[in-house]
């Protein structure tokens, strides 16, 4: 597996941030910090939030996760190896409703299409908004 990892635990992106905002007297926040992924997957989804896979790396996690919704259904179908957050970059979601949205954002599917070993599912805005 490749060893890339995403931001929840590169500690030189933290940094780098970190420095950054230090001039300007802002405080990053990093609430995601060193939560145990598999524990954090499912406090998401059991709290409401929503997602679609929209893009998997093909060498990391089959193509048939592209697409899916993110649920403890997709939890437990992850091979044991795969980051229940795609922390290893295996794969790549979009929010699309939560608690913190006055309304979902409608979605329709689109096409899947493979890009050098990459696999996207579009989504696109559906023709009428879902009201709460």
């Amino acid at each position: 597996m490749p060893s890339r990892s995403a931001d929840l635990f590169l500690r030189d992106v933290r940094s780098y941030r970190e420095t950054q905002l230090q001039p300007t007297g802002l405080e990053p926040l990093f609430p995601l910090w060193d939560i145990p992924t598999d524990l954090l997957a499912r406090q998401m989804t059991d709290g409401g939030l929503r997602a679609k896979v929209v893009c998997v790396e093909s060498r990391q996690l089959n193509p048939s996760f592209a697409g899916r919704h993110v649920d403890a259904s997709f939890l437990r179908d992850l091979p044991a190896d795969t980051g229940p957050c795609g922390e290893r970059g295996e794969f790549h979601s979009c929010v699309y409703d939560g608690p913190m949205f006055g309304n979902p954002m409608a979605l329709e599917a689109g096409e899947v299409v493979d890009r050098d070993d990459f696999i996207y599912a579009d989504f696109l805005p559906a023709p009428a908004p879902l009201l709460r």
